[in-house]
């Protein structure tokens, strides 16, 4: 009796410890100190949490939500910086790289964000619905976001239901297996571009197969009983008790994420291949994304820009950044030197400069030239996928280095009002320039549904061809007016029709002409900071001394940028000192300073051996003057 009592103890304390541990947090969600990788061999579960087999008669895809959520608090992760763009309480931050919707056959480029960022639109501004904006742009997201949203289109409840929704996938960063595959043809991407949704993280693993679409699918169907889209669980996947090993990884790869984060730089008169190119220093040094870019269990991940503490929780928002890693905070032990970062002396350097300019500003993106280049980047063009448009003159038309003044850090909200703690730091920038159909209300220029476009202006632009490249098609004036007034007569538009491009906008004017109103608030390009990649101080501008950027044609003050446009023949630039907020006269002057400064050295330096001379003549003359006294003192 007393040896059953014990054994019944030994086995019930267990169960009731972890219970009670599970009350305030799960097994894996805090470390026991030990940096070993804890072996993930789990069973798994599919989105209705039944127990996946080998032995099953229909075979489901897993849910990881469901099968990680024994050890994982998945609502927790579910709200880190990479998910939670559509939470409208999270502080946007500094703006960062938007979503681009690109339709040449209505020549337009949209920058889109769920983040209120300055010179974005909301997707529902446009008519895209979180369903669809997964169908576009899941392709290079880590799931969760707008994929988890419930769609209120009735039209898109049944295709949801079919579908399914795109959960949280946490092998696209933390699966280490090399046949983990985001962009193949039967990847991640591809699952999504077919509408699988819930079997996007199952067909993307190393160990299992999806075959079947299910765009193609009824409304009716259902994952449960049909077997249009099919499941295929490599031989060997399930082992004891039907549980199956992931390689999993804290300290994400950087390959993952390049994914999501690749760019490439497209010069008119070079396209420079990987290999003929160095990596950012920091990569080449061995350090990782992550060693800089850290979260915790919440998955708010460090961005690594000066001031982020404003907008973050991240107990690591300050150190994380350049001068953190590199100058240290004033804290106690010192910090400075993080990971072996070098100690800049910055010998001869006027602190002005660290004043009026981000760290960025010398030190990455390509070095600046008298104008400025274009580059693509996976989000933007999906670099990495199977379908990927290789032309470096595929749309959107993203232009850099800009160097303008930062936009400030989205901070708070005070009721509907968002707070951008200001900056006034130039940095490198990309950007591009806006091109969308819209109406003018009182001077409010709101963009038209995209559906009211595609009907209207896309029988339009049908009479133009589209280059195969994905460039723009060759938008006449007279085009652009046709189209304004299909526009004008459509009941289900409220305004007047105008059209923006190039930083311009178009519209009919009571004569019936079309009129360019030039440099139109609403054309304003969009910009976000670029900090990759950082070059070393030997590549930094300054290097060669005042003349990298106080010239007086400096590409840093007095380049050109493009302005990019689908009206045929339309070719213009804009000067770099308008992006940053100073007068173009002044710089010139005190660039053309820098031009006599060598002659005015000379006259100084000479100047001053004169007076050296004079004064010592004359020294010498007063102590001749002093020896003779105490000359005669002693007579």
């Amino acid at each position: 009796m007393r040896k059953g009592f014990l054994t019944t103890t030994l086995i019930v304390l267990p169960v009731l410890a972890l219970t009670v541990y599970g009350a305030g947090a799960k097994l894996g969600d805090e470390s026991d100190g030990s940096r070993a990788v804890p072996v993930h061999l789990i069973s798994l579960f599919d989105e209705q949490g039944w127990k996946i087999g080998p032995l099953d008669e229909l075979v489901q895809p897993f849910s990881l939500r469901q099968s990680c959520a024994e050890c994982h608090s998945c609502e927790t992760i579910s709200r880190g910086w990479h998910f939670n763009a559509p939470d409208t309480n999270v502080p946007p931050g500094r703006p960062g790289q938007p979503w681009i919707y690109v339709d040449a056959a209505t020549a337009s480029q949209i920058p889109m964000s769920y983040r209120p960022w300055p010179g974005t639109f909301k997707p529902e501004q446009l008519g895209i619905s979180p369903w669809q904006f997964t169908l576009l742009f899941g392709r290079q997201t880590p799931g969760g976001g707008a994929g988890e949203l419930q769609s209120d289109v009735p039209d898109e409840v049944m295709r949801q239901f079919v579908s399914g929704k795109l959960e949280v996938n946490c092998l696209s960063c933390h699966n280490a297996q090399p046949g983990q595959d985001q962009g193949g043809t039967t990847g991640y991407a591809m699952q999504i571009a077919r509408q699988n949704f819930r079997w996007a993280a199952t067909g993307s693993c190393e160990f299992a197969n999806v075959t079947g679409s299910a765009a193609v699918q009824p409304d009716t169907y259902d994952a449960l009983m049909g077997n249009k889209i099919k499941v295929d669980y490599l031989d060997g996947t399930f082992g004891y008790k039907d549980r199956v090993l992931f390689d999993i990884v804290r300290e994400v790869p950087s390959e993952r994420c390049y994914f999501c984060h690749s760019n490439k730089d497209i010069h008119k008169t070079r396209t420079p291949e990987k290999w003929a190119t160095d990596r950012d220093v920091h990569l080449a040094a061995g350090l990782r994304c992550v060693d800089c870019h850290r979260h915790g269990l919440e998955h708010n991940i460090t961005r690594g820009y000066e001031g982020e503490s404003s907008a973050s929780a991240n107990q690591l928002a300050d150190v994380l950044t350049c001068e953190g890693c590199h100058l240290g905070t004033d804290s106690s032990p010192p910090d400075a030197g993080r990971l072996g970062a070098p100690q800049p002396k910055h010998v001869g350097i006027p602190p002005i400069h660290f004043e009026k300019l981000a760290c960025t500003a010398c030190h990455s993106g390509p070095w600046p030239e008298r104008e400025t280049c274009r580059g693509k980047t996976s989000r933007a063009h999906g670099l990495g996928t199977s379908s990927v448009n290789k032309s470096d003159d595929a749309l959107p038309h993203i232009i850099y280095p800009v160097f303008a003044e930062e936009q400030g850090i989205g901070a708070a909200y005070i009721g509907e009002l968002l707070v951008f703690s200001p900056s006034g730091k130039i940095a490198p920038h990309k950007l591009f320039w806006p091109a969308f159909w819209a109406t003018l209300n009182e001077q409010r220029v709101t963009p038209i549904k995209l559906e009211s476009v595609k009907q209207t202006v896309g029988k339009v632009i049908a009479e133009a061809q589209l280059p195969q490249t994905g460039d723009w098609p060759s938008l006449t004036r007279e085009q652009i007016a046709a189209a304004l007034e299909l526009l004008s007569s459509d009941a289900s538009i409220q305004g007047q029709a105008v059209y923006v491009c190039g930083g311009s906008l178009y519209q009919i004017d009571n004569s019936g002409q079309l009129v360019e109103q030039k440099d139109h608030p609403a054309g304003r390009p969009c910009l976000w900071p670029m900090a990759h990649d950082v070059r070393p101080a030997a590549q930094s501008l300054g290097i060669h001394g005042c003349d990298d950027c106080h010239t007086t044609d400096a590409p840093f003050v007095f380049g050109k940028v493009e302005v990019d446009s689908p009206i045929a023949g339309e070719s213009k630039t804009a000067e770099m000192s308008g992006f940053q907020d100073i007068s173009p006269f002044y710089m010139k002057a005190f660039a053309f300073s820098f031009v006599f400064r060598p002659w005015l050295k000379v006259v100084v330096f000479a100047s001053c051996g004169a007076l050296a001379a004079v004064l010592v003549f004359y020294g010498l003359k007063a102590l001749g003057h002093v020896f003779k006294v105490l000359a005669e003192l002693k007579q």
